[in-house]
Formats: structure tokens, C-alpha cells, sequence
């Protein structure tokens, strides 16, 4: 990567030059202090519809509202510098007409700053990614599982496990990629299909549990660090343990809190040595 990239913000024009030269990076960030740490690392920092899971409780992303994701994506923009930032477009915010989906795109780009949005589709999609591109619209595209179609499809299964599926991803893909989108997210589809899907088309495909030749890869970060749980997909690997520091850190200044060995002198405002001087009046 040159050394103009690495002193300005990323692009979607770099993420699409880097297809067949480097693996792209991508984690998710929801708050400006976790996209401060992660700025440095990453190429790009997507502020997923996740959030309402991770961040809000959520069962699953469906009541994620298009607020939520501005805010949000404000924060992350707020906490980085280099990496590109992409904001999910929520359920309901962008399926009914691409006008609708425009509005939207409107709002988020306008009120945050961000380099692009994410939208999840295939066939369907490819004549509203084509709308937002050709009005200066950054697009993601996102096919395979598709979180926000949890219900349709029968909850959270791997795609493609059939030739009709397989068939589908394929078709779904080429026509995200040639209706403009300038990099596309595969979810939760077998290996042999997610390849075959990178190798057909001519954008970067950005795997998560799908393949490793994909031209980058992406994850939730609390997935990373071990901050979401017990339970986490086949397809993630943690490179930390940081929820038991968490509950330690915070066991201990309970227990120093309830002792009043917390806070000690050194935490505590003294009074001045000397008496602060005083307003003289007018007179």
C-alpha cells in the first residue's frame, strides 16, 4: 500500500484496487474509543447493524433503526483517521424503492461523514445499488446468509449447501458486482462457493465463514476479543479473553469500594496550601 494511503483516509476506490494484490482487513466498531484502537490496523472499520445484538441485547438485527446506525456511525467516525468507515443500512430502510434507499443513503453519508454504505441483497437489490452508485453512492453489497432475512430463510444457516443455493450466490454476486458495488461481503457460505464467487467476479469479496482465498475478511471485533459471550459462530476465532479481565477488574473495585480502601489519598482533590485569591471589587 502506498505511502498516500497510509497518511489519509482510505477509500472505497483503494478497497476495490486492492482485489488480487493485498488481503483487506475489516473489523466492526460501534464507539469511537474501539475504532481509535483499531484505526491503525484495519483497512476498514464497518459499523454493522450488529450492533443492536452486541451493543443493544438484541435477538437479532431487525429493530436496528437508521438513528442508531448515524449515531453510531458519527462515534466511529469521530475515533478514526485512516481506515474507510461503512455504515449498514438497517431493515426497512432501503428494501421498499430505491428512492427510499437513496433518502437514506442521504442521511447517513451527509450526517457522518462516512465512506460508503452496506446494504444486504443480491438480484433483487442490483437495480437499487445501481440507483445509489450512479449518484455518487459508495456501496458494499452483502449476499449469502443475510442477517436481515433471518426470518425467510430459516435462521442462521451456512448458504449453498445445495446447487439451487449454490446457483443463487452466484447470481446474487455477479449482479451486486456489475450493478457497481465496489466490494461485496460474503456471510455464512460454504468454502467452494464463496471461492468460486471470489474467482467470478472482478471486486473484492470480503469473507466471514466463508472462504480464505476471499480477498479479505471481516468479523465482529467483541467476537475477537471474547467480550460476546460464550456462545460464539463456528466461524470465529478469539484472539483474546478480555471479558475475564473485565469482570476481574471490576470484582476488585467492588471489593476495594465496599473495604474504603478505594479512593485513597492520591485520588482525592486537597485544599490549596494557600487561599485562592480573592475578586477585588471597583471600588
Amino acid at each position: 500500500m502506498s505511502a498516500e494511503i497510509k497518511t489519509r483516509r482510505r477509500t472505497s476506490r483503494d478497497i476495490r484496487l486492492m482485489k488480487n494484490q493485498t488481503p483487506i482487513v475489516v473489523l466492526t466498531a460501534y464507539t469511537a474509543p474501539m475504532a481509535r484502537m483499531l484505526d491503525e490496523h484495519v483497512d476498514v472499520l464497518l459499523v454493522g447493524d450488529s450492533l443492536g445484538m452486541v451493543v443493544y441485547g438484541m435477538d437479532t438485527t431487525l429493530a436496528v433503526s437508521l438513528d442508531m446506525m448515524i449515531a453510531h456511525g458519527q462515534a466511529v467516525m469521530r475515533g478514526s483517521k485512516k481506515s474507510l468507515v461503512i455504515i449498514d443500512l438497517p431493515f426497512a430502510s432501503y428494501q421498499e424503492s430505491k428512492e427510499q434507499a437513496f433518502r437514506a443513503c442521504a442521511r447517513v453519508m451527509a450526517e457522518t461523514g462516512a465512506g460508503g454504505v452496506k446494504l444486504e441483497g443480491g438480484v433483487e437489490m442490483a437495480e437499487t445499488v445501481r440507483f445509489l452508485a450512479e449518484r455518487g453512492i459508495p456501496v458494499m453489497g452483502h449476499v449469502g446468509l443475510k442477517p436481515q432475512s433471518v426470518n425467510a430463510i430459516g435462521g442462521f444457516r451456512a448458504q449453498g449447501r445445495s446447487d439451487e443455493e449454490a446457483a443463487q450466490v452466484m447470481r446474487d454476486a455477479k449482479a451486486i458486482a456489475e450493478a457497481g458495488a465496489f466490494s461485496l461481503v460474503i456471510e455464512g457460505t460454504v468454502e467452494p462457493v464463496a471461492r468460486a464467487v471470489t474467482e467470478a467476479i472482478a471486486i473484492p469479496t470480503i469473507g466471514i465463514g466463508a472462504s480464505p482465498v476471499c480477498d479479505g475478511q471481516v468479523l465482529v471485533t467483541e467476537d475477537i476479543l471474547g467480550l460476546a459471550g460464550d456462545i460464539s459462530p463456528k466461524f470465529v476465532k478469539r484472539f483474546a479473553s478480555l471479558a475475564k479481565d473485565v469482570e476481574k477488574a471490576a470484582a476488585t473495585y467492588a471489593e476495594e469500594v465496599r473495604a474504603r480502601t478505594f479512593p485513597g489519598p492520591e485520588h482525592c482533590y486537597p485544599v490549596p496550601a494557600t487561599p485562592l485569591p480573592t475578586a477585588r471589587s471597583g471600588r
